[in-house]
């Protein structure tokens, strides 16, 4: 399923935070993740995974998200794909060249329409995958994305990488880029920011495990437990000490291209209710207010 995609997945978020020392004891010593690297005043963490890493973090005064680093399947023509970015509404932000930093590879930057920065690596160096027995993620699940324009950055993503629509909701669009039902999600707002990112879990329970971790380290759940409609997937947000907004996940639908699209109709709830099960509270106010104010750099 999904072989024939330009982009084999979501690698890694680059991430600007007040507190480097905080958070990054937040992200080892509560969510789960595991130092991989430090190197010119980064700090590379990892999952349990084959990822050489997923979170990057630097420190600076405002939180930022620099950018988000998708992979290239391993027979994509990187030229080509820079080239059809850029022709999609992609800005140039420098050459393709390698990537100094944990993993290495070879990849280029852009910004899209906006001026969001990603970037696409290739050729990065793969770990051997470990299981701790802690509930750590294994992998980034997905990034989710504000925007002002729905139907701009759908055709973006469409046109520029190959991606392919899965499911549009009132608010949202999902596109998929392998067999998981999304790998970015659109969220129509007022304005062009991060919405928040998810962390996959092998099991459901690894994500109430993780989040129990969590509430013990006196953590608040924003939004959760639950089951989401699109995607199917078992959720619990939370907001981290910079202020962005962060998900454990499991159990992303696998779809191929025999999976029908559905549309804002098809996912309509009753009166109060917000997924599938029908007993994750409302979101928390500050969960909402995090979901729109952390820029991109």
């Amino acid at each position: 399923m999904g072989s024939d995609f330009l982009i084999s997945g979501l690698r890694s978020v680059e991430l600007e935070v007040p507190d480097l020392a905080r958070s990054a004891a937040f992200y080892m010593d509560v969510w789960g993740l595991v130092e991989a690297e430090r190197a010119d005043g980064h700090i590379y963490l990892r999952c349990e995974g084959e990822d050489a890493y997923a979170v990057r973090l630097n420190e600076a005064s405002v939180p930022a998200i620099l950018s988000y680093t998708l992979r290239a399947a391993d027979g994509t023509d990187l030229a080509a794909l820079r080239a059809r970015a850029i022709a999609a509404g992609g800005v140039a932000d420098g050459d393709i060249a390698p990537m100094l930093e944990a993993g290495g590879g070879t990849g280029f930057s852009l910004r899209d329409t906006v001026g969001r920065k990603l970037r696409v690596v290739q050729g990065d160096t793969r770990l051997d995958p470990f299981n701790s027995g802690q509930s750590r993620p294994d992998r980034l699940s997905h990034i989710n994305i504000n925007t002002t324009d729905l139907e701009r950055d759908i055709a973006f993503y469409e046109l520029g990488f190959g991606f392919r629509v899965t499911d549009r909701s009132k608010m949202m669009g999902f596109v998929r880029t392998n067999s998981d039902h999304h790998t970015v999600v659109l969220a129509k707002a007022p304005v062009d920011t991060l919405n928040h990112i998810a962390f996959n879990h092998p099991t459901w329970e690894d994500v109430m495990k993780a989040s129990g971790r969590m509430v013990d380290a006196d953590y608040p759940m924003g939004w959760g437990p639950g089951r989401h409609g699109p995607g199917d997937n078992v959720f619990a947000y939370f907001v981290d000490p910079a202020g962005f907004v962060v998900e454990h996940t499991a159990e992303v639908l696998q779809v191929d291209d025999t999976y029908r699209v559905g549309g804002p109709e098809d996912w309509v709830w009753p009166a109060g209710r917000t997924d599938h099960w029908g007993v994750a509270p409302p979101k928390s106010g500050a969960c909402k207010a995090a979901q729109l104010a952390i820029g991109f750099k």
